[in-house]
């Protein structure tokens, strides 16, 4: 696993220590991929099953953990992809704010 996705692991624990009621996942092109679902957060493979899936490069990743990178602006530019229901990614979202 690399230290991309040990970091995001961190991360995404932090901010959602309870996991969440879906299964998402987030995809770092070139890294692989992590999966929060209500078992917690973990590191997967990036073509395991999800409801949603969020699609970014390592920076635009690093960008949204850390508040560099505003969600609906690298949607918009096409930094950010998605490949589910838009509703999954926006509870999602909303999650991680807290």
């Amino acid at each position: 696993m690399s230290k991309v996705i040990d970091g995001a692991v961190t991360a995404l624990q932090k901010r959602l220590p309870d996991g969440f009621p879906h299964i998402a996942k987030f995809v770092i092109t070139e890294e692989g991929a992590v999966i929060v679902d209500p078992d917690g957060v973990r590191a997967a493979d990036p073509e395991t099953e999800a409801e949603v899936a969020l699609i970014a490069s390592r920076d635009t990743f690093e960008g949204l953990l850390d508040g560099r990178v505003n969600p609906t602006t690298a949607f918009m530019t096409g930094k950010l992809k998605l490949d589910g229901p838009m509703g999954l990614a926006m509870q999602l979202g909303q999650a991680l704010s807290r």
